[in-house]
């Protein structure tokens, strides 16, 4: 099979590894964890809402019988729900093979996370920043952990402005905002891989993305009642949520992978496809704002690891 159709029939045997991951109720991080438990792996579906995740994951074992999923609570946009979370995992399980950083929020109106973060940078990566963060002693003691982190297109419309990182002084834009978000994911990605090798570590940390996917994370852009024609014709423009997740199994199981890659789709535009090794923009791999970002994130966040 080429490169170019890496399907789920490639993916490893899974049997006793953990696995978590992130916004698993629905879309691409529902496809990966059933992906998972699919081939034998411990999956926990991390979710907001409680009753969003039951019902997934009545889907999932309907679709998997023999799987080994739960449900766990975190809200990625409190400090204090994902120390709970971390606390929680730890109580039941001595070690997390694969981390999946995939929830997220996008192009919401400005407001504040109950810790004082603008939403999508707080939910998007400083939330994820402090889950992989406390989970990091657990990772380490898998033989592959690996963290995967979930980031856009969109990264292409970021920039990090560290004097008005979270609109402070205005300027708020929904769209800029959620690319800012998406590309501190891969400032995030490549930064914790560099930290990894130089400490000797043998965890992975490994980026993607899922092209123009069907998810529920646009949503609230067809709210108004002269958009709600527009969504199905929308939709039919999007490739399957299922498509859109091989990025990020192939990032999160192919025994190839190699820290700090970049995968996504390989067709027109990277908007559909089958997953390969791409390169993400200059600004991603600006190696001055991705150590900025580290600092600033350990200081807001109050975790620190790999320093």
């Amino acid at each position: 099979m080429s490169d170019q159709k890496w399907t789920l029939s490639n993916m490893p045997d899974m049997s006793g590894m953990t696995t978590i991951v992130t916004g698993a109720n629905s879309g691409i991080g529902y496809d990966t964890a059933k992906a998972f438990a699919q081939k034998g792996a411990k999956t926990i579906l991390a979710c907001r809402s409680m009753d969003k995740a039951n019902a997934a994951l009545s889907d999932l074992k309907r679709e998997v019988p023999n799987a080994q999923a739960e449900v766990m609570q975190l809200d990625l946009s409190s400090l204090t729900s994902v120390r709970q979370f971390v606390d929680s995992f730890k109580a039941s399980n001595d070690k997390l093979d694969i981390l999946v950083n995939n929830a997220g929020i996008m192009m919401v109106p400005f407001g504040k996370t109950e810790d004082g973060f603008e939403r999508q940078l707080g939910t998007n990566h400083l939330g994820h920043f402090a889950l992989t963060g406390l989970l990091f002693d657990a990772l380490q003691k898998s033989e592959h952990g690996r963290v995967v982190n979930v980031s856009s297109l969109a990264h292409g419309n970021g920039e990090m402005d560290f004097s008005n990182l979270m609109y402070e002084s205005g300027d708020y834009n929904p769209s800029k905002a959620y690319g800012r978000s998406k590309l501190a994911n891969l400032l995030f990605t490549y930064e914790m891989q560099r930290k990894l090798e130089a400490s000797g570590s043998n965890m992975l940390s490994v980026a993607c993305h899922p092209g123009i996917t069907q998810s529920n994370l646009a949503n609230h852009l067809f709210d108004p009642w002269y958009m709600k024609p527009i969504k199905p014709i929308f939709n039919m423009l999007l490739q399957s949520s299922d498509m859109g997740a091989l990025p990020t199994i192939r990032a999160a199981v192919d025994p190839n992978v190699k820290g700090g890659t970049y995968y996504g789709p390989d067709g027109r535009g990277q908007r559909s496809g089958y997953p390969v090794v791409l390169k993400s923009n200059r600004a991603s791999r600006d190696e001055a704002d991705a150590q900025k970002l580290w600092e600033v994130s350990e200081e807001l966040t109050g975790v620190s690891f790999l320093s």
